[in-house]
């Protein structure tokens, strides 16, 4: 069955112009050199920016 009216190609354009792929978003290891997501452990070294480390309270032994 044919439909009975032509969908033009702008109006086609325009209902799929949400579904483009966005780029994603890499970064060089400060340490080795290799791509790494941003704020995200090194694949190949696992070095984390050591200023986003959490400090843990000492714990006082009675």
């Amino acid at each position: 069955m044919q439909p009975v009216q032509k969908i033009s190609k702008s109006r086609k354009r325009k209902r799929r112009s949400h579904q483009a792929l966005s780029p994603v978003h890499i970064v060089k290891c400060a340490q080795c050199g290799s791509a790494k997501l941003p704020h995200a452990a090194c694949d190949n070294c696992g070095f984390v920016n050591p200023d986003l480390a959490l400090k843990m309270p000492e714990t006082a032994d009675a």
